[in-house]
């Protein structure tokens, strides 16, 4: 049984795992550079529908989960939620960063994940990475925010969205965060800014 998604088919693959209860658990996010190319060719990109990201993701890794014996679990699954961060923190692979939000030792701040399998029984996992906030000396991403919205204290949401609605935030809205920008990890992940401003008009 293979449980990495075949990228040219998919465009996923696996940012980490753990085992839980007996359980594999399988975290599948973006695989970059292409996610983003590939998904505007599917059907849900353009039919006009709410929430195209996530119901293309429900569907292929609902495929997914039946072609490795599994189950599917969505961020949106809930209430209670399933808990993604914590799954994520489990796995070697990610870490709370010094600006509060879970970095990648692959992707960076730009981590995301569009859903998981579950799968009874002890599966291989992915091996552990290196925190990669432990190497950079100047963590750029404490004063990447223009505003001071996001640094080492709390984040202040409606102060984001208030400045990405402004001229003075559009690069923000078109780019993505420029605290996520700042990451030296991000910066190498391919991530492609048109991704981050989907994402972006749907959080403001």
């Amino acid at each position: 049984m293979t449980f990495s998604p075949e990228p040219e088919i998919h465009a996923l693959r696996t940012m980490g795992g753990l085992r839980d209860r007996g359980h594999t658990i399988l975290l599948l996010g973006p695989n970059e550079p292409g996610f983003w190319a590939h998904f505007t060719t599917q059907p849900e990109y353009d039919d006009g529908k709410p929430d195209p990201l996530d119901r293309w993701s429900e569907r292929v890794i609902a495929e997914l989960a039946e072609e490795w014996g599994g189950a599917p679990i969505f961020p949106s699954d809930g209430p209670p939620y399933p808990p993604f961060q914590d799954w994520a923190l489990r796995s070697g692979r990610a870490w709370i960063s010094p600006v509060g939000m879970l970095v990648h030792g692959e992707a960076g701040l730009m981590v995301s994940f569009r859903g998981a399998v579950i799968i009874t029984g002890d599966e291989p996992l992915p091996g552990p990475l290196a925190n990669p906030c432990d190497s950079c000396t100047e963590k750029p991403c404490l004063s990447a925010c223009p505003i001071g919205a996001l640094g080492a204290g709390d984040y202040q949401v409606q102060a984001c969205r208030d400045h990405i609605k402004t001229d003075r935030g559009q690069d923000c809205m078109t780019q993505g965060c420029a605290v996520r920008r700042a990451c030296p990890v991000s910066r190498s992940y391919g991530r492609l800014p048109a991704q981050s401003a989907f994402h972006m008009r749907a959080f403001a």
